[in-house]
């Protein structure tokens, strides 16, 4: 596995030196975009807008509009320079309880591991932060852009978790969200059952994509030249007068089989 980045972590005045590698696989079905008349595939080009020719890669530069019209350019040494400490360190800046950060804020995750002679200052903090039971708080700079992360123990592997800054979230304010229709006791009452109903153990392994499993599927069939019908009926929202009747329904559905735990 190739890793993303190599820095350090750092907290006070410890820096322990770590490779970061991505903690998911993402699973998108992966379409391309073809001409209707004769199914061949549709390419993007670097089109410049004075000359309307394509361009290269190798005559392309990143520049930052800092007036109309007027831009200064910036290559990947000039952005290394503006400060050596930072692009090579995850800097620690505080220690909190998981349970402060909301999990809005979550982002992606990221494994670190020690790099050679490092083990023993990795595996300290390791295990510093499951006594402790907290995360640490952390900056990192990374494709040209300061990152606010969560360190924390995963298994045994200390595990990076972006998050996103709180200026990034659109508050909820600007929704428009209806203060009347208040709930009666009673649907209050059936609502609570239901969700007592449908509780269980949280096991990851148990949810999977069915989406895209079913469009596999659409596919295999197209490509043997077979029709396609529809699955299922598209659900519509439930009328108010039906909610009643529609909590004591799904109280009839099966109930999730929760595993008795081994006695000791």
């Amino acid at each position: 596995m190739r890793a993303l980045w190599k820095g350090s972590i750092s907290f006070g005045l410890v820096h322990i030196p770590v490779k970061m590698y991505t903690a998911t696989h993402e699973h998108d079905l992966k379409f391309v975009m073809l001409h209707k008349k004769d199914l061949s595939q549709v390419r993007y080009a670097r089109i410049c807008k004075v000359e309307e020719k394509e361009i290269p890669w190798d005559q392309i530069v990143k520049g930052y509009e800092y007036s109309p019209g007027e831009y200064v350019v910036l290559s990947d040494e000039d952005l290394k320079k503006f400060n050596q400490n930072k692009s090579k360190s995850i800097e620690i800046l505080h220690f909190i309880r998981q349970d402060e950060i909301d999990t809005i804020y979550y982002d992606k995750p990221y494994f670190l591991e020690p790099e050679k002679n490092a083990a023993k200052a990795y595996n300290l903090l390791l295990e510093a932060l499951e006594k402790s039971k907290k995360v640490g708080i952390a900056k990192f700079i990374i494709h040209n852009r300061e990152h606010l992360a969560v360190i924390k123990p995963y298994e045994n592997t200390i595990i990076l978790n972006e998050l996103r800054y709180d200026a990034e979230m659109v508050k909820t304010k600007e929704l428009d969200i209806p203060k009347e229709g208040k709930s009666s006791p009673q649907e209050l009452s059936i609502a609570l059952k239901l969700i007592d109903h449908l509780t269980a153990a949280f096991k990851p392994k148990e949810y999977v994509d069915t989406y895209a499993e079913e469009v596999m599927e659409i596919i295999e069939q197209k490509a043997k030249g077979k029709k396609i019908h529809p699955k299922g009926q598209e659900q519509k929202p439930s009328k108010v007068h039906d909610i009643m009747s529609l909590l004591k329904e799904s109280l009839k559905t099966p109930k999730p089989v929760k595993k008795r735990k081994k006695a000791l």
